[in-house]
């Protein structure tokens, strides 16, 4: 059967037709065939201009559905933009309310090294107490009024020049102590307000980052019969992986939503390499100065080779334990544990494919994210994830939520840690690699606790 045509080329073959028909009228008249009548030709000319009507219905509805793409593209760039700011509240916060803790912990740090300086002078207090007593009550003769006292005055003297500049230093330190220990009890007062304050605003954020979540992912289409799919067919190739090598090798050779990600991702980088070859030095200089500038992208800006010093940390907290370091089973890690705080936000640090969304043995929750150019992003130990396989997430987007600490991943356990633990693992081709040289802040890069 040979192809179907198209509308306008259908047009083009029935107008051609139709002037066929005109043309050869006369002819046929000569001939003694009798011409078309003009019903027949109004009857043409009616389903010309209903083809006619067809083909400017369908214009229409092209054009309506351009319009249409280009409004779900500016939601979702709106979307990626609201989604990237939350985090960033989220992540701001927590810093605040770290910074809370910690003034806080030394501010009662204070507050019971007075109380054990007060209690330890107990006997200083109670004999300054029963001298200011008795004073109190056989206060120094008067010589002016008893002349006769003399000699009991100037011992009262001598014995209070003796005991005085002792007595007040004491009580000034006495006061100085308490004094100092009502300004820390407000200021313990001010900082518990505070810290009130911030954890009412991380969950008010944590609430809008939800609905926003749940925003992104039912934007994204897909069905659910599908998703389900892909993730029993992630959930079976997890059990016959190896290694996280062997899952990524797996998930790209038999997952379709992987595979198509995996074709994305390399289609992107040849697309890219192309735009770099037609840029100037300038440009390209331009591009890698801000790679994380357009939300509305859908690849990465620039190569991942070029984020060094760019990243951002995926969760707040401290690091642990640094790639190279002493795993605790004579080997050497082969990423970073970062402690977090519990539900914390999980973003991607930088631009992706979802490759793998699911549990995995002892990793709790693992999120393989292709960054392109054979190089992959791996999350582990979070209580859940929030996208889906093949989805493309930006640098910062919220990926994942981590746990309470109760349930137990392989960081965790190593490390002996009662709180939640996020490893964070770089590979390129397949080999880990530190990723210490792509995060934003130097001093991250340090053991921090």
């Amino acid at each position: 059967m040979p192809p179907a045509l198209s509308l306008p080329r259908r047009l083009s073959v029935f107008s051609a037709c139709a002037a066929l028909a005109l043309a050869v009228a006369p002819a046929r008249a000569e001939q003694g065939v009798e011409p078309p009548s003009s019903d027949e030709v109004g009857g043409k000319k009616l389903e010309l201009r209903g083809v006619e009507d067809t083909i400017s219905s369908s214009a229409a509805q092209r054009t309506a559905l351009e319009r249409d793409i280009e409004s779900v593209r500016a939601d979702r760039a709106r979307l990626s933009a609201a989604l990237l700011d939350a985090a960033a509240r989220i992540e701001a916060a927590d810093a605040r309310l770290a910074d809370t803790e910690r003034r806080l912990d030394t501010l009662t740090g204070s507050e019971e090294a007075i109380k054990r300086s007060l209690d330890g002078r107990k006997g200083v207090v109670g004999e300054v107490l029963a001298v200011l007593q008795r004073m109190g009550r056989r206060p120094p003769p008067a010589i002016l009024v008893k002349p006769e006292d003399m000699l009991e005055a100037i011992r009262t003297s001598m014995m209070l020049g003796a005991v005085l500049p002792e007595l007040r230093s004491e009580t000034e330190a006495l006061a100085g102590d308490l004094k100092e220990l009502v300004r820390l009890r407000d200021s313990i007062a001010g900082e518990r307000r505070n810290l009130a304050s911030e954890r009412a605003t991380i969950e008010a954020e944590r609430k809008r980052l939800s609905a926003l979540v749940d925003a992104r992912q039912k934007s994204l289409g897909e069905a659910e019969a599908a998703l389900a799919e892909e993730q029993k067919r992630a959930a079976e190739l997890a059990l016959r992986a190896t290694s996280l090598k062997d899952l990524i090798s797996r998930m790209e050779s038999e997952s379709v939503a992987a595979r198509k990600a995996s074709d994305e991702a390399r289609r992107a980088d040849e697309a890219r390499q192309k735009q770099a070859a037609l840029e100037s030095s300038d440009q390209r200089a331009g591009s890698a100065a801000a790679p994380f500038k357009d939300p509305a992208r859908l690849a990465p800006a620039v190569a991942f080779s070029h984020t060094k010093g760019r990243l951002p940390l995926p969760a707040s907290g401290d690091i642990v334990r640094t790639f190279g370091a002493q795993d605790g089973f004579g080997g050497a890690e082969k990423g970073l544990s970062i402690a977090t705080r519990q539900k914390g936000v999980v973003v991607s640090p930088a631009d992706g494919w979802v490759m793998y969304a699911a549990p995995y043995r002892t990793y709790g929750q693992l999120l393989i994210v292709n960054a392109g150019d054979g190089y992959y992003v791996v999350l582990a130990g979070m209580e859940r994830t929030n996208v889906a396989i093949g989805q493309f997430v930006l640098s910062g987007e919220p990926v994942g939520v981590m746990g309470d600490g109760a349930t137990r991943t392989a960081s965790s356990t190593a490390i002996g840690a009662s709180q939640p633990i996020l490893y964070v693992e770089f590979r390129k081709d397949g080999v880990p690699i530190d990723p210490g040289p792509w995060w934003a802040k130097p001093e991250i890069k340090k053991v921090r606790g």
